[in-house]
C-alpha cells in the first residue's frame, strides 16, 4: 500500500509495535497516544519513530513540530473502540486534516465492543472519508455482514 520512505501516522500507537514495525520497514513514522506509559514503551522498544502523547481528538501535528501531512493513517488495537463516544467524530476529522489527497487511513477493530461497523462508516462520511475496501481481518479475507472484526481502508472524500 505504501511507497519507499512513506509518512505513516500510528493512530493510537500504544506500546509501538505496529509503528516500530513500520519504522524497519523504510518508513517515517510518527505515533500518537494518550498513555504516557504506553508512549515510553514505545520509545523504549521501538527506537527511531517520533512517539508523542496526545488526545486523537485533538491532533495538531504541526503545533508539536510535525509538518506535512501523512501518505497513510494506520489504527490498529481497537483504538476507535476506546474512545469515547462523543470524541468518535472528532478523531475521525483530526485524521483527515493530516492526510494527502492520495493517501490512505486503515482502521481496525473488533465487534462487540459498543461501536457498530455502519455507525463508524457513517461518521467516516461525515468527517470526510470514503471506504476503499472493507475487510474482516488483517489478513485481507472479505468483509462479510457477519463478520465480527471490520478492517476499513479509507480514502478522502
Amino acid at each position: 500500500m505504501l511507497a519507499r520512505r512513506s509518512r505513516v501516522l500510528d493512530a493510537g500507537c500504544g506500546p509501538g509495535r505496529v509503528g516500530g514495525f513500520l519504522h524497519g520497514a523504510g518508513h517515517e513514522v510518527v505515533g500518537v497516544d494518550v498513555d504516557p506509559v504506553l508512549i515510553a514503551a514505545a520509545e523504549e522498544d521501538h527506537p527511531g519513530p517520533r512517539w508523542l502523547v496526545g488526545d486523537l481528538a485533538e491532533l495538531d501535528l504541526p503545533a508539536r513540530g510535525v509538518d506535512g501531512q501523512f501518505d497513510a493513517i494506520v489504527s490498529a488495537g481497537n483504538v476507535m473502540t476506546f474512545l469515547a463516544p462523543s470524541t468518535r467524530g472528532a478523531v475521525l476529522r483530526r485524521l483527515r486534516a493530516h492526510i494527502t489527497d492520495a493517501g490512505r487511513a486503515v482502521i481496525g477493530f473488533g465487534a462487540g465492543r459498543g461501536y457498530e461497523f455502519d455507525d463508524f462508516l457513517a461518521d467516516a462520511r461525515a468527517a470526510g472519508w470514503e471506504p476503499d475496501l472493507l475487510l474482516s481481518t488483517w489478513d485481507l479475507r472479505p468483509f462479510e455482514p457477519d463478520s465480527d472484526f471490520l478492517v476499513a481502508v479509507l480514502r478522502p472524500a
